[in-house]
């Protein structure tokens, strides 16, 4: 039988996936995804969304008791059971109607199973009965298979059968003891989350000298004195050399320093890898479980003939939501404006069909207490670049809309300025509620605006956004 032919073929429903077919069929295109687990993908399921469902309504209880007047109103408890039936209402049971629904309503085809490559432009699709079906892309396909946790060879450790950020996202009950492998975004939120849901001993084990390595060092500093306040054990610098099961059903972690750690989970956050390990890349020269390289317009730079993409995690660019989406919009606007002969050479940076935020201007915010939101470079990034800078510290806590929100608002602003150019490459947030401040920084560092006239964008006062004149200020204007 001849495969059934398609514009454009995706390999994986997540957040990217869905994304990269919505923009290639609103251009004119007809576009097949292919899914194995469930639509949606890992952020709707076992990551983003139900992590930040199970850590909102403790930033909640936070925010109700630093501020006089409220805290008095708390007579009860954190209600768990009621913080995972939320986050199960988050995640739809687990259920992915809903995603197949809109599937349908943006008239976008499904095809449930394993999908494997098999040469140019070719797929074969293996479904869970075991029959096969032949796709063929007219145009394009995408690779958008995500990321998967790393679990590192420490012998015994897979034996232990760890938790990973799917356990730890979806879990019903709060172990005793739990033992975080990795000083990361994934073991900051658990540990965040855990030690607020009933277990007793947490325990981050960061094989690096500070947690959140990629961000400025003051902020890794406040979340580990955070933790230490809480009761949260923080080792830095530390590896696990052994796991050892016991007959009870603990484990037991030997680390290099000689110590031991008792557990009754252990949670494995040091790291991701490529979900490309069985996705039959052999057939088109690429070597099976390998991070792919792309352009600006996510084109895999190895494969010859530019019908093949690569968006989101699998990239290795950015492995965030956000940016896996916005490099599926860029993806699927350049395979549609390829089809048409509107696009032949390399995009320009900032065009629409160049994903030049991956390298300049990547946001995230890390939603544990306090609250870690960045955008662009830290001062260590950009002086590696060779751009000349001068970085501008401020207490967010001196700042009146700050003090208003909470008693005794403790957080840090940092603003990293290009002196040459005189525009902002990076902005870190550390304290209550800074999430919410980043996208003014992000727009800030996308618009490369100048400082002086960021001057005249003045902040409401009073505000926490008034932090923007403080730096400024600081800054000498």
């Amino acid at each position: 039988m001849a495969a059934k032919e398609y514009d454009v073929i995706v390999i994986g429903a997540g957040s990217t996936g869905e994304n990269v077919a919505d923009r290639a069929v609103k251009g004119g295109l007809r576009a097949v995804i292919i899914e194995a687990d469930l639509v949606g993908g890992e952020c709707s399921y076992w990551a983003c969304v139900p992590s930040k469902a199970l850590l909102r309504p403790l930033q909640a209880l936070t925010a109700a008791r630093s501020v006089a007047g409220a805290r008095e109103a708390i007579t009860g408890s954190l209600d768990v059971a009621q913080v995972f039936a939320r986050r199960d209402s988050f995640t739809a049971h687990w259920n992915d109607k809903g995603q197949t629904d809109w599937l349908n309503g943006a008239k976008i085809d499904l095809v449930r199973g394993h999908a494997r490559l098999d040469g140019e432009r070719k797929i074969v699709v293996t479904e869970k009965n075991g029959s096969t079906i032949d796709l063929a892309a007219r145009y394009a396909i995408a690779v958008c298979t995500g990321s998967r946790a790393a679990i590192p060879a420490t012998p015994g450790l897979a034996e232990a059968k760890p938790w990973t950020s799917r356990e730890a996202t979806s879990g019903r009950e709060a172990p005793k003891r739990l033992a975080i492998i990795g000083g990361g975004v994934v073991a900051c939120e658990m540990a965040t989350a855990w030690s607020r849901l009933g277990t007793k001993e947490v325990t981050i084990i960061q094989r690096g000298p500070r947690l959140i390595p990629n961000c400025e060092p003051f902020a890794g500093a406040a979340l580990q004195s955070a933790f230490e306040r809480r009761g949260v054990t923080v080792l830095t610098g530390t590896t696990v050399r052994r796991v050892e099961q016991n007959v009870d059903g603990d484990v037991e972690l030997s680390l290099d320093s000689g110590k031991t750690i008792a557990a009754d989970e252990i949670l494995v956050a040091a790291g991701r890898r490529p979900q490309t390990d069985n996705l039959g890349l052999e057939t088109v020269g690429l070597e099976p479980g390998s991070w792919l390289e792309v352009d600006d317009s996510m084109r895999v730079q190895a494969v010859a003939g530019g019908w093949l993409y690569a968006a989101g995690d699998v990239n290795h660019q950015a492995l965030l939501t956000h940016m896996g989406k916005y490099q599926a919009r860029i993806c699927g606007d350049a395979i549609v404006a390829r089809a048409k002969g509107k696009l032949d050479s390399s995009p320009a940076p900032w065009s629409r069909y160049a994903a030049t935020a991956d390298s300049a201007a990547v946001p995230q915010v890390i939603f544990t207490e306090p609250e870690v939101a960045a955008v662009g470079l830290t001062e260590e990034q950009a002086r590696a670049r060779g751009i000349t800078v001068r970085a501008v510290d401020y207490e967010i806590g001196r700042v009146t809309g700050a003090s208003l929100h909470a008693d005794d608002y403790t957080g840090r602003a940092r603003m990293v300025v290009d002196t040459d150019r005189n525009v902002i490459v990076g902005v870190t947030l550390v304290g209550p509620s800074t999430g919410e401040l980043l996208h003014a920084a992000t727009i800030a560092i996308v618009g490369a605006v100048p400082l002086d006239r960021l001057w005249h964008a003045v902040p409401s006062y009073p505000t926490i956004g008034e932090i923007w004149l403080r730096l400024l200020e600081t800054f000498g204007l």
